[in-house]
């Protein structure tokens, strides 16, 4: 009888179709433009630890007090004093705390997108109806937002002050807004060298080493080597040497262009033909960052 059901197996069981409830989505498509204002805004919140723990909120938020704070005491004792004009142009402020902003940039570019290469998520985004060239420009606008925030924030601060202390509105007006334009490019040029430093590895700390040594040791080498140049009555040079340096970029453009003083050795900054070629290699190096941008994400997360 065993031998006989063996050979004559079970029918199979018949096939059962169940409906767990799925249901096609009817709702808004947002599609690309919305995503990528959305990481724009992720990115921007991230800059300043919002929305991230506590901890990481710490270094962008004393940055931030430590930029304002010497426009703040600035402010009040041109107040204290009375006196007819600022101790330090807008267009100096931010080469004055260059260092500052700086090490804002060499730990919140790598912030922004060194994790998303490490953990390899990559693809999660690229698995949306969002392009490289979506990713690569939300960042890059974020973080240029990001420091523009930094830097324009201490300007308001002296431009406030000047007023209350009821310095030449024409004057303070005019000088607020080149400090405002020179910010403004300074954000964008700095923006995208710190974020194609950062996208060049996933490990957060060489990143942060490569943006501290191609800011702020960079800008420290030239200043050294323009003070060489004018102790050896070489002041002819000295404003060629500025062509190699981020900051001392922005120094040479807005004394050619803002009628900005020159923080370079003896105050010989670039006229406005040498102020050209510093024009040409700003915005060389700011076209030149989202295509190295683009050119790095063509085959990340595929």
């Amino acid at each position: 009888m065993s031998t006989q059901k063996a050979q004559h197996p079970q029918a199979p069981a018949a096939t059962r179709i169940h409906n767990i409830g799925y249901r096609n989505y009817d709702g808004p498509r947002l599609g690309r433009a919305y995503e990528r204002r959305a990481l724009f805004s992720q990115s921007l919140r991230g800059a300043y630890g919002l929305g991230r723990s506590a901890k990481s909120k710490v270094l962008p938020m004393i940055l931030f007090a430590v930029m304002c704070l010497p426009a703040a005491i600035m402010v009040a004792v041109a107040v204290a004093t009375k006196s007819g004009k600022l101790p330090v142009e807008y267009t100096a402020y931010a080469i004055m705390t260059q260092p500052i902003i700086g090490l804002f940039l060499a730990s919140q570019a790598p912030q922004s997108v060194s994790r998303d290469l490490r953990f390899k998520t990559m693809s999660l985004y690229f698995s949306r109806p969002i392009e490289r060239s979506d990713y690569a420009l939300a960042k890059y606008g974020a973080m240029a937002s990001a420091l523009f925030i930094l830097t324009a924030a201490p300007l308001v601060v002296l431009y406030v002050g000047s007023l209350l202390a009821e310095m030449d509105f024409t004057d303070q007006t005019k000088g607020f807004a080149q400090g405002m334009v020179s910010v403004t490019v300074l954000s964008v040029l700095f923006g995208g060298i710190g974020l194609v430093l950062a996208a060049l590895t996933p490990r957060r700390g060489f990143g942060v080493a490569a943006v501290i040594a191609t800011l702020t040791i960079s800008y420290a080498a030239v200043s050294l080597i323009q003070e060489i140049a004018r102790a050896n009555d070489s002041e002819g040079v000295i404003q060629w040497f500025g062509l190699f340096s981020p900051a001392s970029l922005i120094d040479g453009f807005q004394t050619a262009f803002l009628g900005a003083s020159s923080a370079f050795p003896g105050g010989a900054g670039p006229d406005v033909g040498v102020g050209v070629v510093y024009l040409l290699a700003v915005s060389g190096l700011i076209v030149g960052s989202y295509a190295v941008l683009m050119l790095r994400y063509r085959k990340v997360g595929l």
